[in-house]
């Protein structure tokens, strides 16, 4: 289990503050509760599911090996992101069941368009931070 000052600073390190809009996919039994209650802390509502048709500024994918395709799952992912919105990529830390190499994120990251960043420390899991370009490529 987490101190609630680490969970705390959890939400600081992934850059999620209050009034945000995050979705969470891959939720499981594994799954740091206490990350996601001080997410839903930090940002002052609950995490949406799969099923929001909401624009969104933070997409957690908890993602482990064998979940499948990542690259499929990124496209998908990034359709409710905001222009400015992110995607953390949260995986079990190395030596854990599950684990994800971050170089696979990485690689996985480009075909959808995205830039991965240096992995974090969560507790038992990594996030790994991926983020749009800067240029405006989404046309309407």
């Amino acid at each position: 289990m987490v101190a609630a000052a680490d969970a705390q600073n959890y939400a600081q390190k992934l850059g999620i503050s209050h009034d945000m809009v995050v979705q969470e996919l891959g939720w499981d039994e594994d799954t740091d509760d206490a990350l996601r209650a001080e997410i839903e802390e930090a940002t002052g509502s609950e995490l949406l599911d799969e099923d929001t048709d909401e624009v969104v500024d933070v997409v957690l994918l908890w993602w482990r090996d064998g979940d499948g395709d990542l690259v499929d799952e990124l496209l998908n992912v990034i359709t409710p992101l905001a222009d400015d919105g992110v995607v953390w990529v949260l995986t079990p830390k190395t030596g854990q069941p599950g684990h994800v190499d971050p170089s696979e994120i990485a690689e996985s990251a480009t075909p959808a368009g995205l830039t991965s960043t240096t992995p974090v420390s969560l507790g038992t899991w990594t996030g790994t931070k991926l983020t749009q370009p800067k240029t405006p490529s989404k046309q309407r």
